[in-house]
């Protein structure tokens, strides 16, 4: 019965359904209403694999379906989306803010960076915050993240130079404060993780093997002993939360480490194949070529946004 829960709530990717400027971008910004212009006000249960996603309300009211729990609230307020975790809304008119979704592995690698800090559970929970209800010295912080998300937004749109890295450091200065925001609240559920699907809870730890062991090339019976289920059982989760097999969300996050070492190193297209656990230079090319379209070295001429 948890799985089945998640057969037709839909996965988007912001970057591919909205952003044609650069569908794979790492960081993406976008105000709330222009989505909600774009999306519909009535917004149904939907989730994003592999993204982060943060909303900043500074006008307006939403009432909100988020992972098991409903809420209401008026601006300004934030709720906190960890990645494939369903939500929906419904938002008054007038309603408008900021929406920033944000690659996980890229706030895997922030969070890395700084080992130690942060409890390792703290952005897989889910969190609904009004600034209003807010101890004065937490209020503080909500304000911090609405200025840093102004710069973030003025530097999204921007083609200076320096961008990506601005973008990247902005990006980082955000999630800290965030995650000190989020560390002076209480969880949304006291037994949101107990309560929550156990094949999403699959599916995140799988996620977790991932991000650790992509380079290696594991078999698939290799994560699913890891996981203490089969193979079998690891395929219909990934095509239910993400609609992928596994095979492919493997390597979509393979890929993915690819595009960002061609797009903002200079080393040579074989070694980057062997850092990636590639033993065959040439099979790392027709892998790349087969995802994207293009081989490695011409997606590197096109450069970062």
């Amino acid at each position: 019965m948890a799985g089945t829960a998640f057969q037709a709530i839909p996965d988007i990717h912001i970057g591919r359904v909205y952003n044609p400027r650069d569908p794979e971008c790492d960081i993406h910004y976008e105000t709330f209403a222009c989505l909600a212009q774009f999306f519909g006000r009535n917004t149904p249960a939907h989730r994003h694999h592999g993204f982060f996603q943060i909303h900043l309300l500074v006008q307006g009211g939403i009432r909100l379906n988020l992972d098991q729990g409903v809420y209401c609230g008026n601006a300004p307020l934030l709720f906190f989306t960890p990645p494939t975790v369903p939500h929906s809304f419904y938002s008054e008119e007038d309603t408008d803010g900021h929406v920033l979704t944000v690659r996980q592995e890229v706030v895997r690698s922030w969070y890395q960076a700084m080992p130690g800090q942060w409890p390792e559970a703290l952005l897989r929970e889910t969190a609904f915050i009004e600034c209003d209800k807010l101890p004065a010295q937490n209020q503080l912080d909500f304000i911090t993240l609405l200025h840093l998300v102004d710069l973030l937004k003025h530097e999204f749109l921007s083609d200076k130079k320096g961008h990506s890295a601005a973008l990247q450091a902005l990006g980082q200065c955000f999630f800290i404060s965030l995650s000190r925001l989020l560390l002076s609240q209480e969880p949304t559920s006291p037994s949101m993780r107990q309560e929550r699907g156990e094949d999403l809870r699959l599916f995140l730890k799988f996620c977790d093997l991932i991000e650790t062991n992509f380079r290696d090339h594991l078999t698939l019976a290799q994560y699913a002993e890891r996981l203490s289920i089969t193979g079998a059982r690891l395929n219909d989760i990934c095509r239910r939360m993400a609609s992928l097999p596994a095979k492919e969300v493997v390597h979509e996050r393979l890929l993915q480490e690819a595009r960002r070492l061609l797009r903002f190193t200079t080393v040579q297209v074989g070694e980057i194949s062997y850092q990636l656990g590639f033993t065959d230079p040439a099979y790392f090319s027709r892998f790349f070529t087969k995802r994207t379209g293009l081989p490695p070295s011409q997606f590197r001429l096109i450069g970062p946004s």
